[in-house]
């Protein structure tokens, strides 16, 4: 069976596939070596438009409006710019209400088309472009280690990682974050209190990463000007032990962070990347055959966010409390518990 992976690696080949939602400008070449915060493509996303009535606007009939107009299909307008007047006992004057530019003149209306910041697609992670992607983007390969979250606020950025928690668990107190960590990322366990949000834009933090947080602060987390990634989920869960160890072993290096939603479609989620030097290694899949011995993460209740290794792919369906018979396997908890657990519930922990 295809079960998802979650990758947690002290060093691979990471390659991205970055693309635009629909057809723009690409703004780099193959060869080129980008940040993760470089922009690499833009795109108009949802032109949006403005109807005049100039006719209404100065009290003429239709076909004299067009007489008025002193304006022509292409134009470009800036906001106050005059569209169309009247002299005479009453002068009136149209002038563009937003700008933009004319697409359409007919029967006494005229149609903008407003000028908007077009959407900027930036890199993601730091690397070099291998691949240009006709109109829509690029491929961008780099070497590090690669951590892949459960949740993030979807921001890009990067800094040097600075080591907040001694164990899994530990929680982020506001008072921690102080203006010697400015410009810096964070890493703890977990974080139950929504002042630290608050003191990490206060003192501008370049990102947070956490093992997990209270669903109640997405609406808050999702705001922040930086990205925050959750390794486990919401709730009060410790980090990871694989991501824990990794982290807390890299204090004080460059860390770029992708905090991205997760893309059940393409497969992509947040990701932390640790830059490293090139070195033999290879790519990695999202996707992967599940099979005895493998460590899994389980992903939903009544054991969720519980690790282990598989024992046995029970064969065919099994009956599971539920009432449903599925695909499953036996897991063998950390804490020794054996239990059987629906093979949809699983992703493949990769961190070897």
């Amino acid at each position: 069976m295809i079960t998802p992976i979650t990758h947690i690696l002290p060093y691979t080949v990471v390659q991205r596939r970055r693309l635009l939602p629909r057809e723009g400008k690409v703004g780099v070449r193959q060869g080129q070596t980008v940040r993760a915060t470089d922009v690499i493509a833009t795109a108009v996303l949802k032109p949006s438009h403005t109807m005049l009535d100039v006719a209404a606007g100065l009290g003429v009939r239709r076909a004299a409006a067009a007489e008025l107009i002193e304006r022509y299909e292409g134009d470009k307008l800036e906001t106050g710019d005059v569209i169309a007047r009247k002299t005479g006992l009453f002068n009136r004057v149209v002038r563009a209400p937003v700008s933009g530019r004319i697409v359409l003149m007919t029967d006494g209306y005229v149609l903008i088309e407003e000028k908007q910041a077009p959407f900027e697609l930036m890199a993601g992670i730091p690397g070099e472009v291998t691949e240009l992607v006709h109109e829509m983007g690029a491929v961008i390969e780099t070497t590090g280690a690669l951590i892949q979250g459960i949740w993030g606020n979807g921001a890009i950025d990067f800094g040097v990682l600075n080591v907040m928690s001694e164990n899994p668990g530990d929680e982020l107190a506001p008072a921690q974050i102080d203006v010697s960590l400015r410009g810096a990322v964070l890493m703890a366990g977990t974080c139950l209190s929504a002042e630290v949000f608050q003191r990490a834009a206060d003192q501008r933090l370049r990102g947070l990463i956490l093992g997990s947080m209270p669903s109640e602060f997405i609406p808050t987390a999702r705001r922040l000007p930086f990205p925050l990634i959750l390794t486990d989920g919401f709730g009060r869960q410790p980090m990871n032990p694989a991501a824990f160890r990794l982290l807390s072993t890299s204090q004080k290096r460059d860390i770029a962070l992708n905090a991205e939603p997760y893309d059940p479609e393409t497969g992509m989620r947040p990701e932390i990347l640790i830059p490293l030097p090139p070195s033999d290694a290879e790519t990695v899949s999202d996707v992967g055959r599940l099979e005895t011995g493998q460590r899994v993460k389980i992903t939903r209740a009544p054991h969720k966010g519980g690790w282990g290794v598989v024992e046995v792919l029970l064969p065919g369906r099994t009956l599971f409390p539920n009432g449903l018979r599925l695909p499953g396997a036996q897991i063998r908890l950390e804490a020794g518990e054996s239990i059987r657990v629906p093979t949809a519930n699983l992703e493949i922990i990769n961190s070897s």
